[in-house]
């Protein structure tokens, strides 16, 4: 996992320029998030750090970014000085801050299970952050998404399968935009497979909300521009709930 994201910052932190990302996926991450001002938050997966940074920008008291690619913490931890803002980056949650959390972000995380016990015990570490009633917000692979290669070209981005449909199946994602040119490769996992890992995990009130676009984005682009992604979005955005006395799943069996 982290050697195919080591060298990939830059991209990353410039991605985020990209109408989809600007106006559509982070405009909808806030939205299911709620109100943050005042509370602690961990970024699951922190990449860059720009989640983080905005977390902490829309008032969040402590923030705190997790990753297992060196190459994305340097590059967040580089732009920590500047900010003053605080962020902590670290590859290993701290068992001190276990059950501190009240919300927890993870996106594009699921994706990079390869197995169910794996995909269950990442829903695990969102749940084992989280104070009971926190609330965790994540990004998988829309379980619907658009397969044909050209689909998403107009955002920048190609996803296809990389094998027949399956749970922990391959699905391929290239990323092409401005200079840059990059393959990743994910994984599928079904609605049922998301749902049945973070039941596991200890997580009710499951939630599918629809992403939603900005009131800016909507005028820049138009609806017909937006219209592709909303009817079959790559991702999904889900919301749930870490019920109180939640187990801290270690693991599980394949569904």
């Amino acid at each position: 996992m982290s050697s195919q994201f080591d060298g990939l910052a830059q991209m990353y932190e410039d991605m985020f320029a990209l109408p989809w990302r600007k106006d559509l996926e982070s405009h909808s991450v806030l939205a299911a998030l709620g109100h943050v001002r005042g509370e602690r938050v961990l970024d699951l997966g922190c990449g860059t750090g720009l989640y983080s940074r905005l977390l902490k920008a829309h008032g969040a008291a402590l923030v705190v970014g997790q990753d297992v690619s060196e190459g994305m913490l340097s590059y967040a931890r580089a732009q920590e000085p500047a900010g003053h803002r605080g962020i902590e980056y670290v590859r290993t949650i701290p068992p001190a801050l276990e059950g501190t959390f009240d919300a927890v972000l993870g996106v594009y995380v699921l994706p990079y299970a390869e197995q169910y016990a794996e995909l269950v015990e990442l829903c695990a570490m969102a749940a084992r952050a989280l104070k009971p009633g926190g609330r965790f917000v994540t990004l998988p692979v829309n379980p619907d998404y658009d397969g044909r290669r050209d689909y998403y070209e107009r955002y920048g981005l190609r996803l296809f399968d990389a094998e027949p449909r399956f749970d922990a199946s391959k699905v391929t994602l290239e990323l092409e935009f401005g200079p840059y040119q990059e393959t990743i490769t994910a994984r599928y996992w079904s609605r049922e497979a998301l749902e049945g890992a973070l039941a596991e995990a200890g997580f009710t009130d499951i939630g599918w909300p629809p992403f939603q676009v900005s009131e800016q984005g909507m005028r820049e682009h138009g609806r017909s521009f937006w219209g592709p992604y909303l009817r079959s979005p790559h991702a999904a955005l889900i919301t749930c709930v870490k019920a109180a006395g939640a187990p801290a799943a270690k693991g599980a069996a394949a569904p």
